[in-house]
C-alpha cells in the first residue's frame, strides 16, 4: 500500500494547504494508509481506506472534467477542493484519540486446535468491526474534525464531506434542495467507487 501512500501525500502536499504537512504526519501515525475502507464490505482490508480514498480522487477528477467540457460550473479553486474532499472524506475511519475506528473482528474457528480447543480468528466474512473503545461519532463530523485541527477546509468542503454519503449517511434529510457541485461530485464519486469500482 506504499504505492498509494506516496500518490496521496504529493496530490495533498500539492494544494499548498498550511498545515498540510502536519495532517499528512498525523494520518500516517494514526494508521490512515493501513486501515480499512469497512467492516465487511468494500475494501476490508489493510490499506483499504487509502485505496478507496485515490479512488474516488480518480473518479471526482474524470467526472469534474467531463462536466466542465461543458459547462463553468466549477470555480477555479476547485482542483484543490477536489482533492481535499476525495482524499480526506474519510479520514475519520482511521480513528482517533488514539484508538483505531476498525478493529479485527476476532471469532471461535470451527476447528479445534492441537489442544481440542476452538482458538480465536478473525472472521472471513466480516474482517473488521467497530472499535467499541473508541465513542461513536459519525465518520462524517470527524473526518472534519481531525482535518481541521491541522487545516483549514472551506465551507464548501465541510460541507461535502459531510454530507458525502447522502441519503445512506447521518443527515439525509437536510441535504434536500441545497446540494453544491462539489457535494454532488464527491457524493457520486464515493458511491461509484464503492458499489463498482472495489470489491470486498
Amino acid at each position: 500500500m506504499e504505492e498509494f501512500e506516496d500518490l496521496i501525500v504529493e496530490k495533498l502536499m500539492s494544494t499548498e494547504r498550511d498545515g498540510m504537512k502536519d495532517l499528512i504526519a498525523a494520518m500516517k501515525n494514526d494508521g490512515f494508509f493501513t486501515a480499512p475502507c469497512s467492516g465487511s464490505n468494500h475494501l476490508a482490508k489493510e490499506g483499504g481506506l487509502a485505496k478507496h480514498s485515490w479512488n474516488v480522487l480518480i473518479i471526482m477528477q474524470d467526472i469534474s472534467f467531463l462536466l466542465t467540457q461543458r459547462t463553468e460550473i466549477l470555480s477555479d479553486k476547485a482542483h484543490n477542493a477536489i482533492i481535499i474532499c476525495a482524499l480526506l472524506h474519510d479520514l475519520g475511519k482511521m480513528g482517533d484519540y488514539g484508538k483505531p475506528n476498525y478493529v479485527p473482528n476476532m471469532i471461535k474457528s470451527r476447528k479445534k486446535d492441537e489442544n481440542g480447543e476452538y482458538p480465536l480468528v478473525q472472521s472471513e466474512a466480516k474482517p473488521y468491526e467497530t472499535n467499541k473503545d473508541l465513542l461513536y461519532i459519525p465518520h462524517e463530523v470527524r473526518s472534519i474534525a481531525i482535518a481541521e485541527r491541522f487545516i483549514k477546509l472551506t465551507e464548501e468542503e465541510e460541507q461535502a464531506i459531510l454530507w458525502h454519503n447522502g441519503l445512506y449517511g447521518s443527515f439525509k434529510y437536510d441535504i434536500s434542495g441545497k446540494e453544491t457541485p462539489l457535494y454532488l461530485l464527491l457524493h457520486f464519486a464515493d458511491m461509484w467507487a464503492s458499489r463498482i469500482v472495489e470489491e470486498k
